[in-house]
């Protein structure tokens, strides 16, 4: 159903809403609504033009809100209808967050939660692609967890891509989350050796800071106590650009913890925006027997330079701890489900690796060789695995490259060069 057509400056926009099942096995069950946003360039709406579904980082992330059509964006809408999709559980799609968690039982909630996985995304996209927008086959870009998207939509309804584009995403064809922390805390080992060679004066900021929260009673603005650990916690900027910059300024304007300082870590350490991003961090890794068992917990205990009292403070990335869903205010409803989802150890598979490679869809993915959250290593693994499935390895970028403008054409290209993507009803 379109709820809104509209003109923003550049492109026309039509936003949709649609009812679809909470769980897809029992389609006669309770349902949720699946929110996407349509992009076309006003000159040519009337054209039959082929649909690309941008798959949103995450977990947890909603469909960009473009204020102009710079980047990939404006690219894709000189050939594309772009379809933005809010990934169930974010903005507009039956959102998720402390208040629903509230009204569910521990129990509940981690059932509830086990329902807005790639597998149920994937689900609801076919079911925009099939009724929405004519059931022709589109192709998609997927930025980060995108790319674990993609490889579930590789999996599960190959018939209805085209072609799929893929930013800092290919996930493990053999997820294992205590794999993923054995690979990444050195790379965030390695960022933080470079911001303290770029800026070696905040060895001293940060130990400075860090013995005043030890000693307690520093609040945010929400009242929760900002402790050594949620400070270390703003690390995952690290794999972002310009990240180091970011960090700097903020630490320049810390001593004697003004508002602003405070603010602006609350801002960064809240997951008010995106709460589901912490909750179901550790699940997207869940396939099959076995618990993810707070992977990156365990794994941080093993590495003891990231202690909080260790010098220089090292900051980490991304990787979500049980403590979290104490002390941060906007998380503390999801601690009983998070914490059952950790034990979980019978998730449904979320790949089918003899059809990825069997696959015929033209893939194309950057991976970013420094990729703090992504290993590349495991990326070159899995396109290996995948039939038809091309990389550009690049170390230019952090994993936010897909907003340089060359990013995005550079997969095209690729994809152009073999011969273009699948056609066809």
């Amino acid at each position: 159903m379109i709820t809104a057509t509209y003109v923003i400056p550049g492109m026309r926009v039509r936003d949709h809403v649609e009812r679809v099942p909470l769980d897809w096995s029992d389609p006669g069950g309770p349902t949720i609504e699946v929110f996407a946003r349509e992009l076309v360039d006003p000159a040519r709406d009337r054209d039959d033009l082929p649909c690309l579904l941008f798959l949103q980082g995450g977990p947890g992330g909603k469909g960009p809100r473009p204020v102009g059509t710079s980047g990939w964006l404006g690219q894709a809408l000189q050939t594309y209808r772009v379809v933005l999709l809010d990934q169930r559980g974010t903005g507009r799609s039956s959102r998720i967050d402390g208040r629903t968690m509230s009204t569910l039982t521990a129990e509940q909630g981690a059932a509830h939660l086990a329902h807005f996985r790639a597998d149920s995304i994937v689900a609801d996209a076919e079911h925009l692609r099939t009724t929405v927008f004519g059931g022709r086959r589109w192709s998609t870009l997927g930025q980060s967890y995108g790319g674990f998207l993609t490889l579930t939509y590789l999996s599960r309804a190959p018939h209805g891509l085209t072609a799929c584009y893929v930013a800092g995403g290919l996930p493990s064809t053999d997820p294992d989350a205590a794999e993923v922390y054995r690979r990444t805390y050195p790379r965030v080992a390695a960022k933080n050796a470079e911001f303290y060679r770029r800026y070696p004066h905040h060895a001293e900021t940060t130990a400075r800071l860090a013995d005043r929260l030890a000693e307690g009673d520093v609040r945010l603005p929400d009242g929760d106590v900002l402790t050594v650990r949620r400070l270390q916690s703003l690390g995952i900027d690290f794999g972002m650009k310009p990240g180091y910059e970011r960090m700097h300024w903020l630490l320049d304007e810390s001593d004697g913890l003004p508002d602003t300082f405070l603010h602006q870590v609350l801002a960064r350490s809240s997951y008010a925006d995106n709460p589901l991003f912490a909750a179901l961090q550790e699940s997207i890794y869940g396939s099959g027997p076995g618990a993810t068992a707070w992977a990156a917990q365990a794994e941080r205990e093993r590495h003891p330079a990231f202690a909080e009292d260790a010098r220089p403070l090292l900051f980490t990335g991304e990787m979500m701890y049980p403590w979290m869903f104490e002390e941060i205010r906007v998380l503390r409803p999801f601690r009983g489900a998070v914490e059952l989802l950790a034990a979980r150890d019978d998730w449904p598979p979320l790949y089918d690796t003899d059809r990825l490679a069997a696959n015929d869809v033209p893939v194309a993915a950057a991976v970013y060789f420094d990729d703090m959250y992504v290993d590349s290593g495991l990326q070159l693994q899995t396109a290996a695995r995948v039939g038809n499935t091309q990389t550009w390895v690049t170390n230019e970028y952090e994993h936010d490259g897909i907003g340089d403008d060359r990013v995005f054409a550079r997969l095209t290209e690729l994809v152009r060069r073999q011969g273009g993507g699948i056609t066809g009803e």
